[in-house]
C-alpha cells in the first residue's frame, strides 16, 4: 500500500505543474497579433516603413525594382510599377496587422488602407490584395486562398505583369 501511494505521489508533481501552467498561461495570454498604423513611406523594395518599422506585404512576391519584363517594344521595369501602384493606393495612414517576423528583422502584416471616396463607406482595402488584382504581384504559396484567386484573374486578364511576356519569376 505504501508503495502504490508513492507512484501517486509521483505522478501528482508534474501533473500539478501542468495545471498550474494552465491556469497562468489563461491568465496571462501571449501577445496577440501585433497592430502597426501610422504614415507609411513605400521603399524601392515594395517594403513599407511606419516609424522605425520595416514591414513586408504578407503572402505576396513583388518584383524587384531593378528587374525588366522582355516585352518585343522595350523593356518594362516590372517592381517600379509595383512600387508605384502601392504609393497610389496609400494616402496617409495605413494600419497593419503582424502575422509573422521575418529573419531579415522586417514584420510581415496584412496592411489596409481606408480608400478614397464616398463609396468606402468604412471599408478598408488591403494593399496585398489591390497588388494581385491589378497584376503587379505573384500569390506566395503559404497566402490566403483568395490571393491565388486574385492573382490567377489578373493573368487570364493580362493584367500588369501578365500583360507582356515575362521571363520566368522566382520567389526569394
Amino acid at each position: 500500500m505504501f508503495r502504490n501511494f508513492r507512484s501517486r505521489s509521483r505522478l501528482a508533481g508534474p501533473a500539478a505543474a501542468l495545471l498550474l501552467l494552465a491556469i497562468l498561461s489563461a491568465a496571462f495570454p501571449g501577445p496577440a497579433h501585433a497592430e502597426v498604423k501610422g504614415l507609411a513611406f513605400v521603399q524601392t523594395d515594395g517594403t513599407l516603413k511606419i516609424g522605425t518599422k520595416i514591414l513586408r506585404l504578407y503572402g505576396i512576391y513583388l518584383p524587384p525594382s531593378g528587374r525588366t519584363c522582355n516585352t518585343t517594344l522595350r523593356p518594362v521595369r516590372c517592381g517600379s510599377r509595383a512600387v508605384l501602384e502601392l504609393e497610389r493606393a496609400i494616402h496617409g495612414f495605413v494600419t497593419c496587422k503582424e502575422i509573422a517576423r521575418n529573419p531579415d528583422r522586417s514584420i510581415a502584416a496584412v496592411c489596409t488602407v481606408r480608400p478614397d471616396g464616398p463609396s468606402s463607406r468604412g471599408r478598408r482595402e488591403d494593399l496585398a490584395a489591390r497588388l494581385l488584382r491589378r497584376g503587379w504581384a505573384v500569390a506566395r504559396p503559404e497566402a490566403p486562398f483568395e490571393y491565388h484567386t486574385f492573382e490567377k484573374i489578373a493573368r487570364v486578364k493580362g493584367r500588369g505583369i501578365w500583360g507582356f511576356q515575362v521571363d520566368s519569376l522566382s520567389y526569394r
